[in-house]
Parts: C-alpha cells; structure tokens; sequence
C-alpha cells in the first residue's frame, strides 16, 4: 500500500513538473508574429498653417520635434489573420490619409495585399503643433487655405514606410499587457458637462477622467525588445496656439524619452529598432492645462515636458513589470456608416422611436475654442444653447435646427455644395489580439462617451475579452462625440459634436454590430463607399520661386556665430543664410547637427603670419576631427527656426540649450538645407558652419 501511494506521488510529482513546463514554455514562446517599424512624416516647416487651434495667423517657422509614424504589424503565426497599428504624430487622420495609405500597401507587390482597410487601424496621437491642410474636407483645410500637397504625400508615404518597415520586420515574439493608474497627468476641462451625466453613473468611477494607462510590451521569442505601445488620456496640447514650431507635444516628447532609452536609430530603415508609441484615447475633455492654466507662449513648453514626464514614467514602470500574456488569435472587423440622418433601434435610445442622428452641422460653441486649452473668436463662448439668452431664436435651416436641438447651428457643414464640408460616411473598426480589443473611432471622445463605448463592447464580447481599448482619432476624423448629457450643455465638445444629439447612441448601436459580429465569427456588411476627392481640392499657397541672398553671401554663411564658450544649461545661437525648408522637407534626415570634436585631435596653429593662435580657421594646418553628433533637429534641447527677410532670404536660427550632464569639449553647429534657383527651378544643397566653442 506504501508503495503504491509512492508510485501515485511520483506520478503526480512527474505530472505537475510537466504541466508547468509546458506552461511555462507556452508563455515563454510567442502566440504572434510581431513586427515594429518607425518613420518620418514631418511636413513643411514653414509658411503652412498648424493644425489644431484653426487660427489663421499660426503658420510654421521651425522645428521643435519632428513629426513621426510608428508601425506594428501582429499577425497569427504560419500565415494566419493580421492586424497593422500605426501611432502617427498628427492632430488627426484624416479619410484620404487612409485612403491613400492602403491604395499604397495594395499596390506594393512585396506585400501581397495583406493590407487593407479593413485591418489596417490608423490612429493620431493628436498634436496640435504640425502643418495642416492634408484633409479633403473644407471644415479642416480652411484656416490653412486649402491642401497642401508635400505635407499630405510626406504623412502618406511615411505611414506606408512604417507599415512596410514593420512588415518586414515580423519575427515569433508574444506580447504583454499591463495597466495603471497615472494621476496628475489630465484634468476634466468641461466641468459642466461631465456633471450633467447621470450622477448614477457617475458613482461607477472613482474620477472625471479615465486615469487607466493600457501598455502592451513587444518582445520577440530571442527575448529582444520590439517595442512598446500605451494609450493614456490626455490632450496632446501642453503647447498652445501662438507656437509656430512642428512639435510632437506631450505625447511625442513621452515617445522621444522612451525610445532615447532604448537605443531608437531613426534614421534606419528596413532593419530592427525599438518602436515605442503614446496613443490617444478617449480624451476629448481631458486637458494637459487646469493645474496651470492656458497655454500663455511662455511656458508651454516647459509643461509640455512635465505632462510627457509623468507619461514615460509610468510607461516606464508598466513596461519593467509587465508579466500577463496576451492570448488567443487575430481578429478584425470593419464598416463604414453614413451618420447623416442614420436611423437608431429604439433599444439604443431608452426605447424611443423614430430617433435619427442628423445631417451634420457646426455650433457656435466649437468655434469659442476650449477656453481651457485653445480659445477661439471673441462672437462665441462656451455653452451657448438654442432657447437662451446668448442669440435670438432665428436660423436659416429651421429643420436642421431641430433635429440638433440644443446646438445653435454656426453652418451647416453635411449641406454644403458641391460636397459636405465635414465627411459623413466614416469608418467603424474593432480589432481583437488574444483577449484585448481596440476600438477605432473616427473623432475625439469624450471620457463618459469612451465608457460607454467600451461597456457596449465587452457586453456583446463577453469573455472573449478581458480589455477594451478606445483608438481615438482613427481612420478619419470628424471632430467629437459626446454623451446626450454632455451635449445639452453645449461647451466646446457639444458643439463640436456634429450629427446632434444622439450621435453616441448611433454609434454604440453600431460599435455592438461589430462586436457581434466578432464573437460569433461572422461578416459584416461593408457599408457605403466613402466619397475620394483628391480630384477636388484646392490650394491658395504660392510655393517657393526662388531663393534670395545678398550678393556678398553664399548659402550656409553664418551671419551670427557662436560665443567661444559656454557653461551647460545655457543656450548656443547661430544665424545662417538659408534656403526655405519647403526645397526638401529633410524626411528621414535633419536640418541641423550639433557635433563635438573628438579628444586628441586639437591642431593649435602658431603662424605669426597667419596670426592665429587657437583651433578656429588656421591656413594649412590639418583641422581637427568632429566624430561625434549629439543632436539633431528631432532632439528637444534644438530648436530649428526660419525666419523671412525681405521678399526672397531666408534666415535659419539654430539654437541648442546645452544638456546638464553634456560632455565638456569642443563643439560646433552644421546647418544642412537647400535652395531654390530662380533662373532653371533647381534646387541645390548647402551647408554652414558656425565656429568652434567651447562648452565647460
């Protein structure tokens, strides 16, 4: 009897051993193909107007940061279902981006139509400090007087190269999920709003805003970091509406820390580098700006790097600890949906019938700006209602006026001719890796609307799921959709929000097709055709006809050149004579580099007919060696700025804030750029250099 109670441990002993085994090589082998990639998209950076705040006068002088697209492709292994995610930094994405971007991956024989619309998932990040005019839709491109061609085709083919980097990337990895709780990083900017949600629902949660970072952690099945993606809710607008420098904002500066750690060479293609993305999410009235205030020009940048702070660190922390496993296989489903007029089920709508969205308009309240992080015209403020005191009860669209209710109607956007001035066909999506699915939606989001959204997706998933994402600004965009509540109270987000008040139900009515669809493994109907109008557009801007310069000067001149020393912390200017930064964008490159001599190699001439006695421009005398880069123009401590002269010269300012912990050593600043020839149209590259300094 021992023995056989011997023999029973020993086989249960034997038993358990395998079982973890296998367990613990099933988490340690990947589930996915996974693959990273990351590319440039940063437009012209001058005399384009920024995107974001619609104020016409904001036009781009330089760079802060640059602009880029950050790619995943996650597919089940031997061939199986795969999804394509890009994070781009951009205030949206807009539906001919999409459309473009997936006419290119299906016209790239080396892809072989793996891409498409229905699983390539597009989301922006949401910055309000790049160059505009890349949408079809009038409402966008009117502050920036109309499209803007090389700023469109420098975001287009940057999110393909991303994609097709990632492609080509895809290695066996497994993936990693974490969550936390960031606060002081996001504050509820439409107070009045939230509040006049239904104070039973408002009990279910612990804050006004969502305060849930979501991190996924790539690693391939040789333990090598893929990279890493989070979606945390805040406005990507630390930067306010009288900067005129391309910056990534909060977010990006977020990205620039996390990637700086782990070795990101932006400038490789087509080979493995650590991709690390800070995406949006439902943070349509969550601002960067209450504890401080509005963006006043002055500070901003300095709260732009606190907010982007507080998301790296925590993303940092998620990111070392992450231990849960994603599990389970690919999938996706897609739509699109015409909202104009669109009829809701009576299940959606408290069981009312005959309720509609309507055609789409735009209130007077979007026009007043948020008032917490980008006001607008001085006619128009926040929570101006039909019925009230604020505007007597006439309108040129009584019909129109009704359906939107509470929304005094600014323009009618859906009526416009010869096309609607904002799209009304847009694109629904949910994707599922393993037991995490991303909502895609094609406006900003507000935080009780992104709530009920997730809660009407995992009640058609059920345990299929056990996370549930909102991708904000994806696929397109059509500003913002609130809650009923929210809407009736008519701030920013309200007027903003344009096929009325029930836009929501429509769209959690919707939402919960996909997800059905999803769980019980069946298609959709695709929906209508969004309209193409890339035959339609229009553009007011002159480009470059030549560069001008004295006839005393060539380009890369420095007209104001470096001190011959500095201590870290302060600040290195150099002016040069430039070319406009529209004569080549410098995609995948820079304007600018700060290099720093290499040790030993310091020639000191002593020429008593030269007269020269220090390192700086000694005749026949070997120079000294400048192996190092420190920084580039996508480096934060380096601002790129153009300024016009005159009529035709350009002046480029490069500055360089030295870090604190900057190696002592000589150093000197090269400006790369191009200029324009008036006489044959051909542009021609330059380049300046400052002098010498020394930094102590």
């Amino acid at each position: 009897m021992r023995l056989r109670n011997q023999v029973w441990m020993l086989l249960c002993s034997f038993l358990c051993f395998i079982i973890g085994t296998v367990s613990f090589c099933m988490a340690d082998q990947g589930n996915f193909l996974i693959g990273a990639g990351v590319y440039d998209i940063t437009g012209p950076a001058a005399e384009v107007g920024m995107m974001g705040y619609s104020m016409p006068d904001q036009k781009t002088s330089g760079i802060h940061t640059r602009l880029r697209s950050r790619a995943y492709v996650i597919s089940e292994p031997n061939g199986g279902k795969r999804i394509a995610f890009v994070s781009a930094d951009l205030q949206a994405i807009f539906q001919a981006v999409k459309q473009q971007v997936v006419e290119k991956l299906q016209n790239d024989p080396a892809l072989g139509g793996l891409y498409t619309e229905s699983n390539v998932l597009l989301s922006a990040n949401h910055t309000h400090s790049g160059p505009g005019g890349y949408s079809h839709y009038t409402t966008y491109d009117l502050s920036v007087l109309g499209f803007i061609e090389e700023n469109f085709n420098a975001i287009v083919n940057g999110i393909y190269q991303s994609i097709k980097i990632a492609h080509n990337n895809l290695t066996p990895g497994k993936i990693l999920i974490a969550q936390g709780e960031l606060d002081d990083c996001g504050w509820q900017r439409s107070y009045d709003a939230y509040m006049n949600n239904p104070q039973t629902e408002r009990d279910q949660y612990s804050s006004n805003t969502d305060k849930t970072m979501t991190l996924l952690k790539l690693v391939s099945d040789q333990n090598e970091e893929i990279g890493m993606i989070n979606w945390f809710a805040v406005h990507t607008t630390s930067i306010g509406n009288t900067n005129k420098l391309i910056s990534s904002d909060n977010k990006g500066y977020a990205e620039y820390l996390f990637e700086k750690v782990k070795g990101t060479n932006y400038s490789t293609e087509n080979q493995n580098t650590f991709v690390g993305a800070f995406a949006q999410t439902n943070a349509g009235d969550v601002s960067p700006n209450i504890y401080w205030g509005y963006p006043d020009g002055i500070h901003d940048f300095d709260h732009m790097k606190i907010i982007g702070e507080r998301q790296y660190n925590k993303a940092f922390s998620l990111y070392n600890n992450a231990s849960e496993y994603l599990e389970g296989g690919v999938e996706y489903r897609h739509k699109h949906v015409n909202f104009d007029e669109y009829p809701i089920d009576p299940q959606w709508v408290n069981g009312h019938t005959g309720i509609q969205t309507c055609s789409a308009a735009i209130g007077f309240s979007q026009v007043a700006g948020s008032t917490e992080d980008g006001a607008g015209i001085d006619l128009a403020h926040e929570g101006m209602v039909w019925g009230g005191n604020d505007w007597p009860e006439f309108t040129l669209v009584p019909d129109l006026q009704e359906c939107q209710e509470e929304k005094i109607i600014l323009l009618p956007a859906g009526d416009m001719q010869p096309y609607p001035w904002v799209p009304e066909v847009l694109p629904l999506q949910i994707v599922k890796i393993g037991n995490l699915a991303i909502v895609a939606a094609p406006v900003e989001v507000t935080t009780m609307a992104g709530r009920r959204i997730r809660n009407t997706v995992i009640a058609e998933l059920g345990s299929d799921v056990d996370y549930v994402v909102i991708a904000a600004i994806s696929n397109a965009y059509c500003s913002y959709l609130t809650t009923r509540e929210e809407y009736e109270i008519q701030h920013y987000e309200g007027g903003s929000n344009m096929f009325g008040p029930y836009s929501l139900n429509a769209f959690q009515q919707e939402y919960a097709l996909l997800a059905e669809a999803l769980r019980n493994g069946t298609e959709v109907d695709p929906g209508p055709t969004p309209r193409d109008l890339r035959n339609d557009v229009i553009n007011f801007q002159t480009g470059v006809v030549w560069d001008g310069k004295y006839l005393n000067q060539k380009f890369g001149d420095v007209e104001v050149d470096a001190n011959a020393s500095y201590s870290r912390g302060s600040t290195v200017t150099v002016q040069f004579v430039g070319g406009h930064p529209k004569n080549n964008l410098m995609i995948q490159q820079t304007f600018l580099k700060i290099e720093k001599m290499k040790i030993g190699t310091i020639r000191v001439c002593h020429d008593e007919q030269v007269g020269c006695d220090t390192i700086e421009v000694c005749k026949n005398v070997p120079g000294p060696v400048f192996d190092k880069v420190v920084a580039n123009d996508w480096d934060p401590e380096t601002v790129y700025e153009w300024q016009r002269e005159g009529m035709d010269r350009s002046n480029v300012i490069i500055k360089w804030t030295i870090p604190a912990d900057a190696e002592p050593g000589q150093y000197r600043i090269r400006h790369l750029g191009h200029w324009k020839n008036g006489w044959d149209g051909s542009i021609n590259p330059y380049e300046g250099l400052s002098r010498v300094f020394t930094v102590q």
